[in-house]
């Protein structure tokens, strides 16, 4: 078993219809296993709490109308 493979962990995760729809809708148009979705959710999580942590702001810009909204995280 390669080194990477005895790190891992399982899990089970319970989702409501809707919840796995989500996933099923995101794996699909990025072509990825709803495990690679669930990862990249969880890095990008990861990401944007640290840098709330920090003080940071978050922002989504619409560039055609100059529009900024701050994204409020809880």
């Amino acid at each position: 078993m390669a080194e990477r493979e005895k790190d891992r962990k399982t899990m089970t995760l319970n989702l409501t219809e809707a919840e796995m729809a989500a996933l099923e809708n995101l794996s699909a148009a990025k072509d990825l296993s709803k495990t690679a979705v669930l990862r990249q959710a969880l890095r990008l999580y990861q990401l944007v709490d640290a840098r709330l942590s920090r003080g940071e702001t978050l922002y989504f810009e619409d560039k055609g109308k100059k529009n900024k909204s701050e994204l409020m995280v809880l």
